[in-house]
């Protein structure tokens, strides 16, 4: 058990209602993902949101790797990035146009946006992870309706889910009905009419053991796990290294300027610095064998 509730991811069981909870409070760890880079007010609520959602997701779902959402599109928000990990680390990324922010109802985002949740587990070659992704619908407004259209379809499982962020922190709390007969017959009606008296003041302003208490104490919740989640990036020379020799000789030499080629992470800062005759290295070299990051520039 984690000492504090800041930072913290937490799953819990109402047992006699049938219903399986995870909730999310991200303290430092969002005020970190936020202050990377300088976020409009629109972008920056999604992507604490979708920041929640991963870590939710990750609690909720087995995952022996990494779980990331994605959203794509062609309008003002170019592109939303959060992932978790099974090691409790998140990062998070948006892009948007120049002078734009991100519209408050995804369905503006126009018909060839894209939402998705990848699962990236190690498979028997560690070269070769296992990747599963799955589209999510862009028929709602919200991320959170977005998410729940998606686990009542995918999984066949009633879900409800909350997300809520601020200057200062980034929450989530999602509900699912256990699969098979598990529960009374109305303990799914039960934890969701008690959900639906739940704002996003409250889920921000509550420490996680005192929200489920005052939510469902009636339903005597039960805590199974609580696990810390900080801000982590996966990103390294080597990973930087893949996305070059990727990229090619001629393009890689191009990017050689004042006598270096530099590539910063832009989830986490940290610049590579790689010299000519480092380039020249790796392309007499076999290609190495890892993930490039996700974002650099």
């Amino acid at each position: 058990m984690v000492s504090t509730d800041l930072d913290t991811l937490t799953r819990f069981l109402l047992p006699a209602a049938g219903v399986r909870g995870v909730a999310v409070r991200l303290d430092e760890t969002w005020q970190t993902v936020a202050g990377r880079l300088h976020y409009p007010a629109a972008a920056r609520e999604l992507l604490g949101e979708a920041v929640a959602a991963a870590a939710l997701f990750t609690g909720h779902t087995k995952v022996d790797g990494r779980l990331s959402i994605q959203l794509r599109s062609q309008g003002a928000l170019r592109t939303l990035f959060a992932e978790c990990t099974a090691a409790g680390t998140v990062r998070g990324i948006a892009q948007v146009q120049d002078g734009l922010d991100a519209p408050r109802d995804l369905q503006d985002l126009g018909e060839n946006a894209l939402l998705a949740i990848t699962i990236e587990n190690p498979g028997l070659d560690p070269r070769e992870p296992q990747r599963y992704q799955s589209l999510v619908g862009l028929q709602a407004s919200r991320l959170a309706e977005a998410f729940e259209d998606y686990f009542r379809q995918s999984e066949q499982l009633p879900t409800r889910l909350l997300l809520a962020v601020d200057e200062r922190r980034a929450s989530g709390l999602m509900l699912q009905k256990l699969p098979g007969d598990e529960g009374d017959a109305d303990g799914w009606n039960r934890a969701g009419a008690l959900f639906e008296t739940l704002g996003e003041p409250e889920l921000l302003a509550v420490p996680t053991r005192e929200l489920l208490h005052r939510l469902f104490h009636e339903e005597a919740p039960q805590i199974l796990t609580e696990s810390p989640v900080r801000f982590g990036c996966s990103c390294s020379r080597e990973r930087v290294a893949s996305m070059l020799q990727s990229l090619g000789e001629e393009e890689a030499t191009a990017a050689l300027a004042d006598g270096a080629a530099e590539v910063r992470c832009e989830f986490c800062g940290q610049e590579y610095r790689f010299t000519p005759s480092q380039i020249a290295e790796l392309f007499s070299l076999p290609p190495v064998d890892v993930e490039a990051p996700g974002r650099l520039q």
